[in-house]
């Protein structure tokens, strides 16, 4: 509860919930987003929003020539990459590309890939915008449509409403 002067909040997550409030109202939406991924919690809990990291991690600590590669494509997201298209990069097929690149990282290329594009649009909406359409380009996928899908999905939640309670907008 925000009464002006006075705040409440009741149990440790609503604590939590009333410290990153506070955060967000005296220091603005990025400043209690990059405080809320310190100890990973949403920057608003609407009740459904599921959990993220911000830093991606490494796909493996000795394997500097895949982690290089994922660094490319998380560079340059609007392209369209396809296993072929690494797997040439990595001088291998296709085939031989697409099982190390599970073993390596515990999941296909395909999800990696969508799994950076909707971190990236987070991040994006974030930051304020509310465009889907050019948040869906600028993260890589075809259309909102298809950020809407991928993002419920792997959120929890609409862009839109992310975006709003990354900014606080909860009305």
């Amino acid at each position: 509860m925000d009464e002006g002067n006075v705040l409440t909040s009741a149990g440790s997550a609503a604590g939590l919930d009333l410290g990153l409030h506070l955060i967000r109202r005296d220091c603005g939406a990025s400043i209690a987003n990059a405080v809320a991924r310190r100890p990973v919690i949403p920057p608003h809990r609407d009740g459904g929003q599921q959990q993220f990291i911000d830093v991606p991690i490494d796909a493996a600590p000795d394997d500097a020539k895949l982690n290089a590669l994922l660094n490319d494509v998380r560079r340059d997201l609007t392209r369209r990459h396809t296993v072929e298209s690494l797997a040439r990069r990595m001088h291998m097929s296709s085939r031989t590309f697409a099982r190390r690149f599970k073993a390596v990282t515990g999941t296909t290329p395909h999800r990696w890939l969508t799994h950076e594009r909707v971190r990236h649009a987070q991040m994006i909406l974030e930051s304020g915008s509310t465009d889907i359409d050019t948040v869906a380009r600028s993260s890589g996928f075809a259309d909102a449509q298809l950020l809407r899908l991928h993002f419920k999905r792997m959120v929890g939640t609409s862009p839109t409403a992310y975006g709003k309670s990354c900014r606080g907008d909860h009305a």
